[in-house]
């Protein structure tokens, strides 16, 4: 470290930064993650900082601030050693009447060590790793202090504010509609929260959401991230990122996936049971991450690891080879279904499916998943469609694994008392949702759709699902709904979509869990797969419903929240522009789909691994305007016919 830099980090103290100032904390060794330091500067050349306010007591600093805000008086005043209660700095200027002058001011920050480490217990090895085994951020990798920050701010300012106005300025060229742009945009207040962590070799890692001084529920986990559609859109090597974690430090030999990945990203005991739905839709997104990339190399590479993640699939949840999830499986509920049941084998089914179109673009032979993947589709659609949606048809006898009793044993949420052991008797294992109809009954299908899978089973009885979800889930007014677990999600007259009823009777005495609850994002992965299915308005309702609760008065618009603040499962919105346009550019076969919900005359936003821009239908003709970057389009299908781009 050079002397110059040593010298800037002397105490907690104010110290100069050209036109401005730069406030700074040191840590200490119980302490290293409060070390930080916090700077604001004026571009213009003419601001006057005052680096240290009057010192004195009570409100001695504050009086005497004011009197020079008051007398517009600016205050020179250079560094003082030790502690000084504030600095400010001033720009003066004359304004005539009807003129305009803006001051712009830039502020940065620097805190390069942190306390955060999942799991705490395991120790940590590699450069991604701070001497005490704690992630250590992105920009402590790309900057040297506070004063490289700002160099670099004042420097590109410009350029960065330009390039974002362009974005801005290319997502909202847009006709679709007022709730649904609302929908996606503020979400994406998610990707700068702190649920978005970057460590130092560029991975992401994230919580699923934020409490008001912490992250909730840690480790990039795979069954909430399955619902977020936004970064692989718009930041594709990122989410590649999370492909590698999963595939790699996340999965053992055996193909097993924690679904909970460690921080500082490394490989670590197994703390964590693999989640099925998590586990499964990470497939799936390995196919979509190919096809935005068009990098069949960089799929290759991985494939060893995704057949070994399917098969470890196969013979822990499917081991009788019937084309579904018999056995116990963990899922995003934090419960284990018994028993084959329309959600995951939905995600089984979606998984199967990306196998064998990944498979057979590599040349390999996967036959063996068609098999599985033809038994599991029949068996869904004769044994799991109850004629109007899909439930689960709950089983804990005569499987391999333990009854449920024994199963439970040394489980956090499950261990059965005398009751429960009575209630097992009668109905079977508690916390599942049998002849329910459940908002996430065909979820891993939407995935399939939003990964480039298409349809896997029979189309009709998807839509008669989602019809069911909409009729009997939506909720316009819940002030007659009792609700025993987290009512403030969505209470008294605000609206929500409930995720799981029972409208034909007959509901388990202890449904899984939440069964009551409205979570954010299920609302918007249910209504962009039903304007995907052509029922654009029960989609748009839902999503008016949800939007109305998070409307600024009593709700943050920017942050819906379930496990914390601006919480993952919220990016399924970005799904809405798929569900409406059917557009999506696949770079494998340089081809762009468009299958328009909203008419012959539209004008939507895409965004691609190359570039992005406005894409649309002019009467019904397509045509493509990169904004920035390029798009080699080769090809366009438009609902299933091939048509000319528009010159």
């Amino acid at each position: 470290m050079s002397t110059r830099t040593v010298e800037r980090w002397r105490g907690n103290n104010i110290e100069q930064i050209e036109g401005g100032f730069v406030l700074r904390q040191e840590g200490t060794n119980e302490h290293p993650e409060h070390e930080g330091a916090f700077t604001l500067f004026a571009a213009a050349s003419e601001s006057v900082v005052d680096h240290c306010w009057f010192r004195g007591g009570w409100f001695d600093s504050m009086s005497t601030a004011w009197k020079r805000i008051r007398e517009g008086a600016a205050a020179e005043r250079e560094p003082e050693e030790g502690a000084c209660p504030g600095a400010s700095l001033s720009v003066s200027f004359t304004l005539a009447p009807g003129a305009e002058k803006t001051i712009r001011l830039l502020l940065a920050w620097y805190v390069p060590k942190t306390n955060l480490s999942f799991p705490a217990t395991e120790p940590c090895q590699g450069a991604q790793c701070a001497d005490q085994n704690t992630y250590v951020p992105w920009y402590a990798g790309r900057f040297e202090d506070v004063y490289d920050v700002a160099q670099y701010w004042r420097g590109h300012y410009e350029e960065l504010r330009g390039r974002t106005a362009l974005f801005r300025d290319a997502f909202y060229d847009t006709t679709l509609p007022n709730e649904v742009v609302e929908a996606v945009a503020a979400n994406l207040s998610i990707l700068k929260s702190p649920t978005v962590l970057r460590q130092t070799d560029g991975r992401l890692w994230c919580f699923e959401g934020c409490t008001d001084d912490t992250g909730c529920c840690p480790g990039s986990c795979t069954h909430v991230w399955n619902y977020a559609q936004a970064i692989p859109h718009l930041f594709p090597e990122l989410e590649r990122g999370l492909r590698q974690t999963e595939f790699t430090e996340s999965q053992d030999d055996g193909g097993r996936q924690r679904f909970r990945a460690a921080l500082p990203i490394r490989t670590v005991g197994p703390q964590f049971a693999a989640a099925a739905d998590g586990q499964l839709g990470g497939i799936m997104k390995m196919h979509r991450e190919w096809r935005i990339s068009g990098d069949t190399t960089w799929l290759a590479a991985r494939w060893p690891a995704v057949k070994r993640s399917l098969e470890y699939c196969v013979r822990t949840w499917d081991p009788k080879r019937k084309g579904i999830l018999e056995e116990p499986h963990h899922n995003t509920y934090d419960i284990e279904f018994w028993g084959p049941d329309g959600m995951c084998t939905s995600f089984y089914l979606g998984a199967l499916a990306a196998a064998v179109a990944m498979g057979t673009a590599l040349g390999d032979d996967v036959s063996r998943y068609t098999e599985l993947l033809e038994k599991g589709r029949a068996f869904m659609e004769t044994q799991l469609f109850d004629g109007e949606y899909f439930i689960q048809r709950v089983q804990w006898e005569g499987l391999e694994s333990p009854n449920p009793v024994e199963a439970s044993k040394g489980s956090w949420n499950s261990d059965y008392s005398p009751e429960a052991i009575t209630l097992l008797e009668k109905e079977g294992p508690k916390y599942q949702y049998g002849a329910g109809c459940l908002s996430d009954g065909v979820v891993g299908f939407w995935i399939a759709r939003m990964c480039g899978l298409g349809e896997i089973i029979d189309a009709a009885k998807v839509r008669s699902h989602l019809q069911a979800v909409h009729k009997y889930n939506l909720e316009r007014d819940l002030s007659d709904h009792p609700n025993p677990q987290r009512p403030g999600f969505a209470l008294g007259h605000e609206g929500g979509l409930l995720l799981c009823t029972w409208p034909k009777g007959n509901p388990p005495t202890l449904p899984f869990v939440y069964s009551n609850e409205v979570w954010t994002g299920i609302e918007y992965q249910v209504a962009s797969h039903l304007m995907l299915a052509g029922m654009v308005e029960p989609g748009l309702e839902i999503v008016r419903v949800c939007r109305e609760r998070y409307n600024g008065v009593i709700r943050n618009p920017f942050s819906e929240y379930e496990c914390g603040h601006w919480y993952a499962r919220a990016l399924a919105s970005y799904g809405l522009l798929q569900g409406l346009t059917g557009i999506r550019y696949d770079a494998v076969d340089k081809t762009l789909h468009i299958d328009s919900k909203v008419g012959d005359d539209f004008r939507s936003f895409l965004a691609t691994a190359s570039g992005f821009g406005t894409v649309g239908l002019r009467n019904g003709r397509p045509f493509v305007e990169m904004k920035q970057g390029t798009l080699d389009v080769q090809r366009v299908m438009v609902s299933g016919r091939e048509r000319e781009l528009l010159g």
